[in-house]
């Protein structure tokens, strides 16, 4: 037996500690939220969602596209609130590339939504009968039928 401490090969000592990591400090340079951060993010998601609902099941709105527009935008607010309040996404964790990525997929998400709504809309405007472009073309010639005999 010597006089030295006994560590082992893989970093923990006799005791079984890793490292000098103590308490809650992974080390891991992640942002960890604090009890206060989450109960303010519960908080706020509850009145995000409690709001917009009440507006439906009220209908405070008589119109209501002015409902869904108020309970879209409700949405959006609710999703910056997780991904700060739960989802820990700011410019300074991982040297701003979760921010980065996140508006990527935003802007592939935007350009794809766009894209598939503008090809829907002249896919309607063109191939359905009565509306459109061949509709006067058709109706110019007289021939309805599309014979021709």
């Amino acid at each position: 037996m010597s006089a030295e401490p006994h560590v082992s090969t893989h970093g923990h000592d006799a005791h079984g500690h890793h490292g000098d990591h103590h308490g809650h400090d992974h080390g891991d340079g992640h942002a960890h939220g604090s009890r206060k951060s989450y109960m303010t993010g519960f908080l706020l998601s509850v009145v995000l969602t409690a709001i917009p609902f009440a507006l439906v099941m009220t209908d405070a709105f008589a119109d209501t596209r002015v409902t869904a527009g108020i309970v879209m935008a409700f949405a959006l607010v609710q999703i910056v609130v997780h991904m700060v309040y739960f989802l820990h996404m700011n410019s300074k964790s991982e040297n701003g590339w979760t921010l980065m990525a996140l508006i990527f997929t935003l802007i592939v998400v935007v350009i794809a939504l766009t894209g598939s709504l503008w090809v829907m809309y002249h896919m309607n405007q063109n191939m359905m009968p009565g509306t459109g472009a061949m509709s006067g073309a058709m109706s110019a010639s007289g021939d309805v039928g599309g014979g021709g005999m």
